[in-house]
């Protein structure tokens, strides 16, 4: 197994662990009594914690992508764009048809 399969494998445990005993504090408030844990977590917190940590992924996303976008420089127009590659190209026949005149004049000579 490489070492990448036993870190996705980690996550997968880790992440079914996680999924049941939410799961369990949603529905079964004292479900901690059953493995010897006295401790009864309040039902409003399971769901207010995982929606606020997920309201503010979504608003840390959206303020990553307004400073993306306000500070990458603006793409050139496409005529600019257009009329340097005409350019490219008109250099570059010049320079096809100077290398063929050049090796016409050494087949002559």
């Amino acid at each position: 197994m490489s070492k990448d399969q036993a870190i996705g494998g980690a996550i997968l445990v880790v992440c079914l662990l996680v999924a049941v005993g939410y799961t369990l504090s949603l529905f079964v408030p004292n479900w901690p009594s059953w493995i010897g844990i006295d401790y009864e977590f309040p039902q409003l917190w399971v769901v207010a914690i995982p929606v606020f940590i997920a309201f503010i992924a979504i608003l840390l996303i959206g303020a990553w992508i307004g400073w993306t976008m306000a500070t990458t420089p603006p793409p050139k127009p496409i005529e600019e764009i257009t009329a340097e590659m005409e350019e490219k190209k008109t250099e570059e026949t010049a320079e096809t048809k100077a290398t063929e005149a050049s090796e016409e004049k050494k087949k002559k000579a």
